[in-house]
């Protein structure tokens, strides 16, 4: 089978084909997702709150981000990889951001690299591009700049944000993107970007007139429903399932009925005396 390349999802847009797009950090995730038809596997940076247990994204590395990208890379057959870069592995020069972004795709197994930023952030996508590496870029909420921003806040509003985002999304598309995430826009600011742009766009809390939409796997399979941002629609409620089944595990292996004969090695033509020890 073959997997879907950056001109195959710009060929979406054109098509008026909606992406989908949805993060992974595992092999088991990847091949659940892909098994699914999802056309766009982000293995973000949101493993380090995700999967590390971090309060943000800022403690991951790039070593981290290649380790995920190539689990992550062998469970796919059908879906396009791309992976963020994450905190301070672009930010220091264009020639950074390149070898970083060289070390994902090598080590990391990525089709694609993602780059949070707009205007600030399109020399180094200028360069990567120019390598022949295939850039995402990444506006409105940008979470590795959260400190900057003040917290976890929707972006473009007022007349002047909107103004400011669509330069950011058209410095990243003449950069030479191949496409972009909108995060926390509000809905007519992200249509007005996507109809304005020739690449596609991916919304996270965006509304529904961008090209094509994306969500943390964990968030939409409902695995911790504690987590309730307003731009999650959980469609499954995983948590209290799982938690119910480890529970029955738990408890037949204290009361000793797991593992029953089904699940055990027994010699058919003899008899074995077992002392119960408890």
């Amino acid at each position: 089978m073959k997997r879907m390349t950056a001109l195959d999802l710009q060929k979406m847009k054109a098509d008026r084909q909606r992406i989908a797009m949805v993060t992974a950090y595992d092999y088991t995730m990847a091949r659940i997702v892909d098994a699914a038809g999802v056309d766009m596997v982000l293995v973000g940076d949101s493993l380090g709150m995700v999967f590390q247990g971090h309060q943000d994204t800022l403690s991951v590395t790039v070593d981290d981000m290649a380790y995920h990208g190539r689990c992550v890379a062998r469970g796919l057959k059908r879906a396009h990889l791309t992976v963020d870069m994450p905190f301070m592995s672009y930010q220091v020069s264009p020639e950074q951001a390149l070898q970083n972004a060289g070390r994902l795709v090598q080590e990391g197994k990525a089709q694609s690299v993602k780059l949070e930023g707009g205007m600030r952030t399109a020399p180094a996508i200028e360069l990567i591009t120019a390598a022949g590496i295939p850039v995402v870029g990444h506006v409105g909420l940008t979470p590795q700049s959260v400190n900057a921003l003040g917290g976890y806040r929707v972006q473009g509003r007022g007349d002047e944000g909107a103004a400011r985002l669509l330069d950011d999304a058209k410095a990243v598309q003449d950069a030479g993107a191949f496409c972009i995430v909108l995060e926390m826009v509000p809905a007519h600011v992200a249509a007005q970007v996507s109809a304005s742009l020739q690449i596609p766009t991916i919304g996270i809390g965006a509304g529904v007139e961008c090209d094509g939409q994306v969500l943390v796997c964990n968030d939409l399979l409902g695995f911790d429903t504690g987590f309730k941002p307003r731009f999650v629609k959980r469609f499954a409620e995983l948590q209290d399932p799982m938690i119910e089944a480890m529970q029955a595990y738990v408890g037949e292996v204290r009361d000793g009925t797991f593992p029953a004969d089904e699940h055990s090695f027994i010699r058919k033509d003899s008899a074995v005396k077992v002392t119960k020890l408890y």
